[in-house]
């Protein structure tokens, strides 16, 4: 058995996906596809929870797989802020949260219960409530394709600052997303570069190896399983 991933959408305007897997046997590593958003992360091997926030990935990776393991993530919208941990600050790199039990862990000077796969809108909701996360809703609004009565300038500073990339940044990773699930759906590639403006197939080509670590003829490889990749 590889690596078994199993994702929700969320209501919650926090909340952009939440997710569990679990690893078998015999699968070392896996490619770890870019993200433009941040992340809680828990995890539980040979009996001991770790927890971990994220910041956006700006590149596929390789990440090494532990055997027998489980994982489960609240991955966060784009513009939900942590302002203890500013994403912007973990941009390709992650920070662990010491001293996680398999009831609770420390966050901000206070003990939370681990949250779960059904339970993490409730989780986010008393993070707010609290004062741990936040939310720019100029980002949010951008990318749901608004026009702010604001400056480019004022807005890209709004992006960098909530997110740690630019606008164009996290455009180009999500095309590159989108492109992979439309390729493992089968769509032929002209169809794909047509409808996400590529410029051709060598375009395409660099954006997925770049972003999403594949060429499209690679996608469905089972040998090295993608992280997360859905359709939004």
């Amino acid at each position: 058995m590889g690596l078994e991933v199993e994702s929700r959408p969320s209501d919650s305007p926090y909340i952009e996906r939440v997710w569990r897997s679990s690893s078998g046997d015999g699968l070392r590593q896996m490619t770890s596809v870019a993200s433009a958003h941040g992340e809680l992360v828990v995890w539980e091997e040979r009996g001991r929870v770790s927890v971990a926030v994220r910041g956006p990935e700006t590149r596929a990776s390789r990440a090494p797989v532990p055997e027998d393991a489980t994982f489960f993530g609240i991955l966060f919208s784009a513009g939900t802020t942590m302002p203890h941990l500013p994403f912007h600050r973990l941009v390709d790199s992650d920070v662990e949260i010491p001293d996680a039990t398999r009831r609770a862990f420390w966050l901000k000077g206070s003990a939370w219960p681990l949250p779960g796969y059904d339970s993490a809108e409730s989780f986010v909701h008393r993070l707010v409530r609290e004062g741990v996360l936040d939310r720019d809703p100029v980002v949010a609004a951008v990318l749901r394709g608004e026009t702010p009565e604001l400056s480019e300038r004022t807005i890209q500073r709004r992006f960098v600052a909530a997110t740690g990339l630019t606008r164009g940044a996290i455009r180009q990773i999500h095309r590159a997303r989108r492109a992979a699930v439309m390729l493992r759906e089968r769509v032929p590639v002209q169809d794909v570069i047509f409808e996400l403006g590529y410029f051709d197939q060598p375009h395409l080509a660099r954006s997925l190896s770049r972003f999403v670590g594949r060429t499209a003829t690679r996608l469905g490889d089972p040998s090295e399983p993608l992280s997360l990749l859905y359709k939004t």
